[in-house]
């Protein structure tokens, strides 16, 4: 879905929907209430946001995986739910034999980036059948209002551009739940990019702040001076567009999609043609890049990304804490 535009200004039909919002936000808090978390006998680390849409979650997943992996020398693993994908799971993704219509595109592109990774509906299942696998720890993309595992740290990604939105719930607003709410059960805020919404000043003083950005990879720094044609389908296309300027990308032009959009042949070929034409350079990030074709895949470059820790020792230790309280 492509987030409508009075999510972020608010106004008439917005205060129109707040009646469904609290609705949303009451039948939220009932399944948090009754639900009966299950302690694995691994670290379970939750990456989640209080938003719909891109926050910058996966790439913290990713980070995140590959920190457990190498600097801890755990077999951390991935567990998602598969959005996007018809898999009810658990299921582990092979990218050679799965595909986004089986597993999703975010599972997908962990996969291929080397990172083990399993699906599945039912977070507990799924956690299970990780353990069974040899995971040592698990890192959950998405879940912090899923009641169905107990999180050993939970930490909250908010875009510093975008904020909370407009303050109100689903579908009022951008909101899975109350911000105060959700705050109190977080361990920790990843606050990403700049704070031009004010996040900073609306985190509890108790609660541990770490701020981060999303720079470009080796892939993107390439194609600087380059003229480009970019697309995306993820939470906020403009924020690739951005990156891509700031890069140095000569950005001619850009085909925002709606986050998780099914690519078919028909949407891409008119984009590359036009980068044929314009004598450019396809380019989309490695989320949308798992939903085409594979022959469509190889005529695109990837806009790779970073995660940058302003204090990449404080998120250590709240990782320790985690490990070691286990």
């Amino acid at each position: 879905m492509r987030a409508p535009d009075f999510w972020s200004t608010d106004g008439p039909l917005a205060r129109l929907l707040e009646p469904a919002g609290l609705i949303y936000g009451w039948a939220t808090a009932r399944r948090l209430a009754r639900g009966r978390p299950e302690r694995l006998p691994i670290p379970v680390i939750c990456v989640g946001n209080l938003v719909a849409g891109g926050a910058g979650k996966t790439p913290v997943v990713e980070d995140l995986t590959q920190r457990l992996r190498r600097r801890h020398d755990l077999n951390a693993m991935v567990l998602s739910r598969g959005h996007g994908g018809r898999a009810a799971g658990p299921l582990r993704v092979t990218p050679g034999d799965h595909d986004t219509a089986i597993v999703g595109d975010e599972p997908l592109m962990l996969a291929a980036a080397g990172l083990p990774v399993w699906i599945a509906r039912d977070r507990a299942e799924g956690g299970r059948a990780a353990v069974v696998d040899g995971a040592e720890a698990l890192v959950m993309d998405d879940g912090f209002q899923n009641p169905a595992l107990v999180q050993d740290l939970s930490l909250v990604v908010v875009d510093g551009a975008a904020g909370f939105g407009n303050g109100r719930l689903i579908p009022a607003g951008p909101l899975r739940e109350p911000v105060p709410t959700g705050l109190a059960r977080a361990s920790a805020v990843v606050l990403m990019g700049d704070d031009t919404a004010g996040i900073a000043d609306r985190v509890p003083r108790d609660l541990p702040l770490l701020r981060a950005r999303l720079e470009p990879g080796p892939r993107v720094t390439r194609l600087a001076g380059e003229r480009v044609v970019a697309f995306a389908g993820i939470g906020r296309p403009d924020k690739v567009f951005r990156m891509l300027e700031r890069a140095g990308c000569r950005l001619i032009a850009r085909h925002p999609f709606a986050d998780h959009h099914p690519y078919r042949p028909t949407d891409i070929q008119p984009i590359l043609d036009e980068a044929f034409a314009l004598g450019a350079v396809p380019v989309t990030t490695a989320k949308d890049a798992a939903r085409l074709t594979p022959d469509q895949r190889q005529q695109v470059d990837i806009a790779d990304v970073t995660v940058t820790w302003a204090d990449p020792a404080m998120l250590d230790g709240l990782v320790v804490d985690a490990l070691h309280r286990r």
